[in-house]
């Protein structure tokens, strides 16, 4: 009978932490659902002690989140674990994470401490949380540059502390597959008290061996392995979820091992996250990748039709990826359309269906024909998980080589006010954006702008995301049009949109924590 190792998700947290990879609070809820839905054991919600922001998502999503395991990182301090603790007041299954750093090169230049002190400082954050939560997951931050006897010692004395989960990371990933095995293996057989814990293993990618090492690490005895999707992670990243998942399930009887990943969920969770990130994900990446169960070769195309087990160790079906069945045009019906959804795993009573028809037709009288990636571009383009302040009117943009760029925007506003603005600008987009802020009377910082094409050929949609900062904080939009100034001014108004719900959300929490000090100062004078 195979064992089941448990997956931890830490998407959410370490994958966030990526250069250009935030999310709003109402994203990280978003994917958290998925997340569930997936059937992930443990979601690594954030670092609470990082921001408010932090903290507010963080229990946003305890809030949520009922099957799996929420959990809250916090460096080896009090402070950082009572942040943890507030973050995860509602949740039904909270983890406290803390960590502290083990190698001789961390505690010499970054905690500038001997390890008796570290010893001490790990010992008192596990005691501390344990007290308070149920489950306290101890992680000695890079413990492959570790000496492997420390780290038993540390294990030990947290382990009898009250830690239920021990996590050997390597940070910085510089293990082999064939060093990293041995390694678990050994601080396993050699760490005091070791069956009143799990044993859990976080790889990163630099060499890109983060996958292979922490399959070494699950075939020497690890019973939690940490992971994201689609990889994201610091610098190159970490172990991505869909490759272990698939790995496990598809070597099953060779590893003697399993998960509870809900596979066909696996393409959704992807491209959610790469949706809400702005991050694309490669064309040939395993799993996920567009071309991951594409055959354009003729040998390879023959043997495929002849047998799809020829070439393909797994089916498209077994991860939720789809399948091209059906060329979609103008001429295509609404129940043709609805079939075509179903196929590529969206549920069209759960869509505005007829808005989402009508946005096809007008795409397909464009196009000579409407690819899968077409419509589902179409569909995650409609999924809103906020309401619009603003929506696009009308645009003019005048430009040339030998004149500037100016551009009339006209939008309306919740209410249903019409406002209309003109500005100038090195080019149409920078004139729209320009535009854009003096209609909001706000000056935004556009930290990120890129443009793709959905699809290949001349007729392809435009697809644009932009990024924009105010005041420290980031937001994503996403805007999709065959044509590239229509996208971009959609994606920059999507940015807004987001940024003008968070902000109006913030405003409500701090209204509503101010009314709660209120009544309790009153209640605690006898008011």
């Amino acid at each position: 009978m195979a064992r089941t190792v448990k997956i931890f998700d830490t998407t959410l947290r370490d994958g966030e932490q990526a250069p250009r990879c935030s999310m709003n609070l109402q994203e990280k809820v978003e994917v958290a659902r998925q997340l569930e839905r997936l059937g992930v054991d443990v979601i690594e919600a954030g670092f609470p002690a990082a921001s408010p922001g932090d903290l507010a998502a963080v229990r946003a999503v305890a809030e949520v989140v009922k099957a799996s395991t929420v959990a809250a990182l916090c460096r080896a301090s009090r402070g950082d674990i009572d942040a943890g603790l507030e973050a995860l007041a509602n949740a039904a299954r909270p983890r406290i994470h803390t960590f502290i750093a083990t190698s001789p090169i961390h505690m010499e230049f970054k905690l500038k401490m001997t390890p008796d002190e570290v010893l001490a400082r790990a010992v008192d954050a596990v005691s501390y949380a344990r007290e308070r939560c149920p489950e306290v997951e101890f992680s000695a931050e890079d413990a492959f540059r570790s000496d492997p006897d420390f780290v038993c010692k540390v294990f030990g004395a947290v382990i009898a502390a009250g830690a239920t989960v021990l996590n050997i990371p390597d940070t910085v990933g510089y293990a082999l597959p064939g060093e990293f095995g041995p390694f678990v293996a050994y601080i396993k057989a050699h760490t005091p008290g070791i069956e009143k814990a799990a044993i859990s293993v976080h790889c990163h990618n630099d060499l890109g061996l983060a996958v292979a090492n922490t399959i070494a690490a699950v075939q020497a005895g690890a019973d939690q392995i940490e992971c994201t999707i689609n990889g994201l992670g610091e610098r190159a990243g970490n172990a991505s979820l869909e490759e272990l998942a698939m790995i496990l399930t598809t070597r099953r009887e060779e590893l003697g091992v399993e998960c509870g990943i809900v596979t066909p969920q696996i393409y959704a969770t992807s491209r959610l996250v790469s949706k809400v990130t702005g991050v694309r994900v490669q064309p040939n990446k395993a799993i996920v990748g567009e071309n991951a169960f594409a055959h354009e070769a003729g040998i390879h195309q023959h043997g495929v039709l002849a047998n799809r087990a020829t070439y393909e160790i797994m089916t498209p079906e077994s991860v939720g990826f789809p399948s091209n069945r059906m060329v979609l045009g103008k001429h295509s019906g609404k129940h043709a359309f609805e079939e075509r959804l179903k196929d590529l795993g969206f549920e069209p009573a759960g869509l505005a269906i007829d808005e989402l028809f009508a946005r096809f037709k007008v795409l397909a009288d464009k196009k000579k024909t409407v690819s899968d990636r077409d419509i589902e571009a179409l569909v995650v383009g409609s999924t809103k998980s906020h309401p619009d302040t603003w929506t696009l009117d009308r645009w003019v943009i005048n430009s040339g080589s030998s004149l500037s760029s100016t551009c009339t925007i006209k939008l309306k506003n919740k209410s249903g006010e019409f406002r209309e603005e003109v500005a100038v600008g090195d080019g149409p987009i920078d004139a729209a954006f320009s535009a854009i802020d003096r209609l909001i009377g706000k000056n935004l910082d556009l930290d990120s702008f890129e443009l793709g094409a959905v699809t290949g050929g001349e007729d392809a949609q435009g697809e644009a995301t932009v990024k924009v900062s105010m005041e420290g904080q980031q937001w994503n939009g996403r805007g999709l049009s065959t044509d590239i100034v229509e996208a971009s001014i959609l994606a920059y108004i999507a940015a807004i949109n987001s940024m003008e719900w968070e902000l109006s959300a913030m405003r409500g929490h701090l209204s509503a924590d101010a009314a709660a000090r209120a009544a309790a100062t009153k209640e605690g004078a006898g008011v």
